[in-house]
């Protein structure tokens, strides 16, 4: 008879994410297992491989982000959806050497073609959503919502970069800045 599943694939990534986060690239199965308090071969059997534990973290985050993003915009303005919406992303990043360390693996694994590939559906799902909230947004001196969307999503992205390697101030604030100047500047024109 097989022995029940106590420890969750959930357990598991995210302390792929915590050891990335204090380890960078240079992170192991082995850390990983340590850090989830589990033997080595419970997690090569979950997951085969340092490979698969990225392949799989990169599934896991792509499936949480529409619904944390809409889950933050809901019940508010849209205006206000959209600038919350765009802040859950980087939400618990306070630490800018735990920053490096996950930007120091994003540059591992867009050498890995399956795992470019998951990177590349993250980041259309970022877009995709980013979309359904701008849409509902008046921007009168904005661009058109495709492109707001793809602006708002590179921003994301190029703020938390830009902060992992110059951090000044918290993130949170930083992207917040940002984010308001952006919408500020499309709402009443330039």
């Amino acid at each position: 008879m097989a022995r029940p599943k106590t420890i969750t694939d959930e357990r598991l990534l995210s302390a792929t994410a915590a050891v990335i986060g204090r380890r960078g690239p240079g992170f192991t199965v082995a850390d990983v297992a340590a850090e989830a308090g589990v033997s080595v071969g419970t997690v090569a059997q979950r997951f085969g491989s340092k490979s698969g534990l990225l392949q799989a973290l990169t599934r896991q985050t792509t499936a949480d982000v529409e619904r944390r993003m809409l889950a933050a915009a809901e019940g508010a303005d849209p205006l206000t959806g959209l600038r919350a919406g765009l802040l859950t992303w980087f939400e618990g990043m306070t630490d800018p050497v735990e920053a490096g360390n996950h930007l120091a693996q994003l540059g591992i694994d867009l050498v890995d073609p399956e795992l470019r590939a998951l990177l590349a559906e993250l980041y259309a799902v970022t877009e995709r959503t980013v979309l359904v909230l701008t849409r509902a947004v008046d921007l009168p001196n904005g661009p058109p919502p495709e492109r707001a969307a793809r602006v708002l999503t590179g921003l994301l992205f190029g703020v938390s970069m830009d902060w992992s390697v110059r951090p000044r101030g918290a993130l949170a604030d930083r992207l917040a800045q940002d984010v308001d100047a952006v919408l500020a500047a499309w709402r009443k024109g330039s």
